[in-house]
């Protein structure tokens, strides 16, 4: 297996390789779920596409609330099943597939009212860590406790006083969401997928019924190319019913986006050793350490405007101040909110009203010969979707097509991680690094820093960090465009590192400078820049515009005020 470098060259490359001959699989969007469908379907032999409209992750997948998580609320709603599947998949990716990706987080969960709530509670949470353990893939995790209120309020001081009798803590895991897809890419293209960013899908190609590929559009280099597969599966995730429109068929199944929106603020506003978990009235309030930040979400609100770029509205940002505020001994004001992002959720649509309480489980269909459709599901079981998505696929293939083995598949930067770990004080020394970067880096790309480090040695320059956002370094702009497929300022800013939401100026202190770092990769001249840099600061201003606004429809028609960088 070759490690896959994702540069301009490799990906004009494998949009000419996908068109000049007929693929097993052609997944079209590069979410979590069609990126984990390309590497279930890459490393069973088979013929793989990947196509996405815009960035790697660039919809849902980017804007989580970036946990691996069994779904503790849902053992309330008696979906055992779907807590039991989280949880092996949690484990998994905790212990083999991705331990430099996926970290274990403390919760605290307070306690309001004496006896009868811990013991339901705490009920629950001991049947979450049986369950996790006897999934065979959940030793890694330490199991939960009770805590008095002193003691308590002794692990996050930041708590009221009266805003709680005692706590339960537990553990859960995390990732940088983003950094995971982009991650899964590469890993898939290393098995021989051939993937392409800002490529769209604009119609099927037919043959009577049955659907023989995709026409997709460069979004770069503009041009059309015919891509033949014999199964296309589509994992647009709320744009399922958009790209089932482009054959004349919604499917057996319809999918609803539910917005949900995150702050981001500094780790000095909240006193707390462990993140929190609150219920709301609606469902569950998390805040949740990120770096030198807290990531406090989520809402859950129907959406029908537009699908791209979601927009939070003062009233979302209002409703998870108040929530958070109502537990904090120093309640946090607007002027605390560095960064704000909102996605959409992909849910099968059922009977009931609320988004809250639709299904979070995924379905597969095949609607019609050629093309397979998944959707729904939550990010931690990705893998299983995509197997389940493959499997549906390999049916209709006219050949032998091996078992999925996805469950021994570590993504890239897995292997050889945590011998990097035990000996970053040597490549510190070694380096010049110092030890902290060596682990900011080495929990970025796993074994993969090295690739890094090899830049630094050729370029000392690239060792330094950013000016404006010193969490970074120089380099890792550079590899973004080199390695990992990012086209434009805003896939860096926004998704190979979280600049845009980690900063007060949301980036735009940064993005000259970042713009510069990809220029020689990307082939800009100084127009580009400028087109880049001037795109970019832009969009904050609407996006922070859209913030100020008092509902959904005023937000999101502040956010249109920013056009896409690129014609796709």
């Amino acid at each position: 297996m070759r490690t896959a470098t994702l540069g301009p060259e490799q990906r004009a490359q494998a949009l000419a390789a996908m068109a000049e001959r007929e693929l097993d699989v052609l997944v079209v969007g590069a979410g979590v779920v069609g990126a984990g469908t390309a590497l279930d379907a890459a490393t069973r032999g088979l013929a793989t596409g990947l196509v996405e409209a815009r960035d790697w992750a660039s919809g849902t997948s980017s804007r989580s609330s970036k946990l691996i998580h069994g779904g503790l609320r849902y053992l309330e709603m008696l979906d055992f099943a779907l807590v039991r599947e989280a949880l092996k998949e949690r484990g998994l990716l905790l212990e083999r597939l991705a331990p430099h990706l996926v970290k274990p987080v403390p919760f605290l969960y307070p306690l309001q009212h004496k006896g009868w709530e811990r013991l339901y509670a705490g009920s629950g949470v001991a049947l979450y860590d049986a369950m996790s353990v006897s999934s065979g893939h959940g030793r890694g995790l330490p199991t939960h406790r009770h805590l008095s209120r002193r003691h308590a309020l002794r692990v996050a001081p930041a708590l009221k006083k009266d805003a709680l009798v005692g706590a339960l803590q537990y553990y859960d895991a995390q990732m940088d969401d983003a950094r995971y897809v982009t991650t899964l890419v590469r890993t898939a293209a290393s098995y021989g997928a051939h993937v392409a960013n800002r490529a769209r899908v604009v119609g099927f190609l037919r043959e009577g019924e049955r659907v023989v590929g995709a026409r997709v559009q460069d979004g770069e280099a503009g041009g059309e190319y015919e891509i033949r597969a014999k199964q296309v599966v589509n994992a647009t995730g709320v744009w399922t019913d958009d790209t089932q429109a482009l054959i004349g068929e919604r499917g057996q199944f319809h999918v609803r986006a539910s917005k949900g929106i995150h702050l981001v603020v500094p780790k000095d506003r909240i006193h707390s050793n462990t993140g929190l978990i609150l219920r709301t009235e609606k469902s569950v309030l998390f805040v949740i350490p990120w770096g030198r930040h807290w990531i406090i979400g989520t809402t859950d609100t129907d959406w029908d405007l537009d699908k791209a770029h979601p927009a939070a509205s003062s009233a979302d940002i209002d409703y998870l101040l108040e929530h958070v505020n109502s537990v904090l001994a120093v309640p946090l004001t607007r002027d605390d909110v560095q960064g704000v992002y909102a996605g959409l959720r992909p849910l099968l649509a059922g009977e009931s009203d609320a988004t809250s309480k639709l299904s979070r489980e995924h379905t597969v269909a095949h609607p019609v010969p050629g093309l397979v459709v998944v959707a729904g599901g939550k990010y931690t079981t990705y893998r299983v979707m995509a197997k389940d998505a493959v499997d549906e696929a390999v049916h209709a293939l006219d050949q032998r097509v091996a078992a999925c083995v996805t469950e021994d598949v570590p993504l890239l930067g897995a292997e050889g991680y945590r011998a990097l770990w035990n000996a970053r004080a040597r490549i510190a020394a070694r380096t010049g690094l110092h030890v902290v970067r060596v682990e900011h880096l080495l929990n970025r790309y796993g074994s993969m820093a090295e690739d890094l480090l090899e830049l630094i040695t050729a370029d000392p320059a690239l060792g330094e960090p950013l000016a404006a956002a010193d969490d970074y370094l120089r380099a890792e702009i550079v590899y973004a465009a080199s390695h990992e497929g990012a086209r434009h300022l805003d896939d860096v800013l926004t998704r190979r590192t979280r600049i845009s939401i980690e900063t007060f100026d949301r980036g735009t202190r940064s993005a000259r400078e970042c713009a510069e770092l990809m220029a020689p990769v990307l082939g800009w001249d100084k127009k580009q820049i400028e087109k880049e840099v001037e795109h970019y600061e832009k969009r904050v201003e609407a996006e922070r515009e859209s913030q100020r606004q008092p509902d959904d429809l005023t937000a999101d028609a502040a956010r249109l005020g920013a056009p896409d960088i690129a014609p796709v």
